[in-house]
């Protein structure tokens, strides 16, 4: 061998060592979140640009993310550092395979979004991060009918049927408008709103007595509904044309109508019921494995997600919105600024019920979005006993859930194994 090429080998060996030790040095940031190549991009280069140390931001789909992780932790020994996921992620996870965060003195705004996260223990298993959420929308010609006493911020729901009904009476025309379309998200109004803010439940009191009154509740608001909503999918289309003053859906699906005409539209809480002001937040949090090869490094970048001006930043990366008191930016677009206020207040009140996205279906999430969108068919449009049409698909929901073994989720209590329809 050459002098020259023991002295190339010897460079090469130590820009081998150097890569490494530049590789170690970075923080990993494992996440199920951001994953589209332009959001994954702005979290780097917007969000994480501004910490004092290299971090490697991965995300990846729920599988590989999951497996990753759990061979870690099986082997005693990782090199994940930060975990960045939605609550059904880490419902699924065995507590004792996290941290506890609670000695980072920081946390969510909202007491409830705090307490699920500690997943039913006693500790800060993660933190809150983000949020995005479905609210109500109103066009502001529709604010002179509003029942008298009524707060726009805390309506209940037979206020909001108050509401469309005087609207009705005043225009001659039926001014409610919700996604009952093919491609619309109502599935996602009876599971997160109607159910938790009536029963306290969706899969254990899916066919309860208090069911049945969300229904006839519903029944009622739908009197007063523009019929045509059976083809509405987005309803910051319908808010634009006029064909509905008051809306729900999700936020990025109103967007268009605030940023295009932001003065005339004013976005608020979903109505509260007898069980509280049910929503649905798509919640995502942090966590730390035991497994995290640097606790300090590790805490440290929690610590920075979670600051002000991190959020908002991560906001404008993401379209997810803060967990923790920010003062919006003037510069954001008008969707934005009137979402993330109306999610704030919506996740903030006092009696917060949230029901969140169902977790352990595997496959069959399609099936169990199924009941519902059945249920709603067979009883509103088809003017069916409720009864009679809860009973009857209350065993096609059991038979979903005993098939997957999901057990249940938030506002249902915990259950050992698949989460039984009562």
């Amino acid at each position: 061998m050459t002098l020259r090429s023991k002295f190339s080998g010897m460079a090469s060996g130590l820009a081998i060592l150097c890569a490494a030790a530049a590789a170690q040095a970075e923080t990993l940031f494992w996440s199920t979140q951001a994953r589209p190549v332009e959001e994954a991009q702005a979290m780097r280069e917007q969000v994480l640009a501004g910490y004092g140390s290299a971090v490697d931001y991965q995300p990846n789909e729920d599988g590989p993310w999951l497996t990753r992780l759990q061979a870690e932790l099986q082997a005693g020994k990782g090199t994940i550092e930060v975990l960045g996921a939605l609550h059904g992620n880490f419902a699924a996870m065995n507590p004792d395979d996290l941290v506890d965060l609670g000695d980072l003195g920081v946390a969510a705004e909202s007491a409830t979004f705090n307490s699920l996260a500690m997943l039913g223990t006693d500790q800060m298993q993660y933190l809150p991060w983000m949020q995005a959420s479905y609210i109500m929308a109103a066009n502001k010609e529709a604010l002179q009918y509003l029942p008298e006493g009524a707060d726009i911020n805390a309506l209940t729901y037979d206020q909001l049927i108050a509401w469309t009904a005087a609207v009705e009476e005043g225009t001659g025309q039926k001014k409610f408008g919700f996604p009952a379309g093919e491609k619309g998200l109502k599935h996602r109004f009876f599971q997160g709103y109607l159910y938790p803010s009536y029963t306290d439940g969706v899969v254990r009191t899916f066919a309860s007595d208090a069911a049945v009154e969300a229904w006839e509740k519903f029944r009622e608001l739908w009197s007063h509904t523009n019929p045509a909503s059976t083809n509405f999918s987005f309803l910051q289309e319908q808010l634009l044309s006029g064909d509905a003053w008051i809306v729900f859906d999700h936020t990025s699906r109103l967007a268009q109508a605030f940023n295009e005409r932001p003065d005339d539209f004013v976005a608020f809480p979903a109505p509260a019921g007898p069980t509280g002001r049910g929503f649905m937040p798509v919640l995502a949090g942090l966590a730390i494995p035991k497994t995290a090869p640097d606790m300090e490094a590790s805490k440290a970048l929690v610590q920075y997600m979670m600051q002000p001006e991190t959020q908002i930043a991560t906001l404008k990366a993401t379209n997810f919105f803060p967990v923790v008191p920010v003062d919006l930016p003037d510069d954001l677009p008008p969707a934005v600024k009137a979402s993330g206020d109306a999610i704030a207040k919506m996740s903030g009140a006092a009696d917060a019920n949230p029901g969140l996205l169902p977790a352990g279906l595997g496959d069959m999430g399609g099936d169990f979005n199924r009941v519902f969108v059945d249920t709603f068919e067979r009883i509103i449009l088809g003017g069916q006993d409720i009864r009679a049409v809860l009973d009857d698909q209350k065993s096609t929901l059991a038979g979903i859930m005993e098939k997957t073994g999901a057990p249940c989720w938030a506002p249902d209590a915990p259950s050992e194994g698949a989460c039984p329809v009562e």
